[in-house]
């Protein structure tokens, strides 16, 4: 027979109660993934088109849904995801012709602002704000480029 671990009978166990919690997915193990970017009026050598291995840590605080989670991780990494294995580049950089000549216009992400690290977090965290439910109320979303460059929004 099942032990029960609370006293209390489950049916009166409140989860609206629990008030809100946050769950942090990427601690020991963050989510990876392979991006290319260039810094297009950047002096030095990030202008050049390159890639990084970037880790990405994330906390969502929010209140538990009836399946007993502030969010699902899938619905964490789907954001994540649409960046893995693309190319990021801002507004009018002279590559997005060349990837339409090219014809893989699939593999490139364009963005508003310089695909930079900080840039990366934010975007990342406005896309996982609309994609959550309205129960989730903050997002804080680490980007770690390289053992050196980290920027948490």
């Amino acid at each position: 027979m099942p032990r029960r671990l609370s006293k209390r009978p489950a049916e009166n166990i409140s989860l609206s109660r629990a008030g809100e919690r946050t769950l942090r997915i990427g601690d020991d193990s963050p989510i990876r993934i392979s991006t290319g970017h260039r810094i297009l009026h950047h002096d030095g050598k990030c202008a050049r088109p390159h890639g990084h291995n970037y880790e990405i840590t994330v906390e969502v605080t929010g209140e538990l849904s009836e399946h007993g989670w502030i969010v699902d991780k899938g619905d964490v990494t789907a954001v994540i995801d649409d960046w893995d294995h693309r190319f990021l580049v801002q507004e009018g950089d002279p590559l997005i012709e060349a990837f339409a000549q090219s014809d893989d216009t699939d593999a490139l992400v364009i963005l508003e602002h310089p695909p930079t690290a900080e840039v990366m977090a934010v975007l990342l965290e406005e896309r996982m704000l609309e994609a959550f439910p309205d129960t989730v109320s903050g997002v804080s979303v680490t980007v770690r480029e390289t053992n050196e460059l980290c920027a948490t929004y």
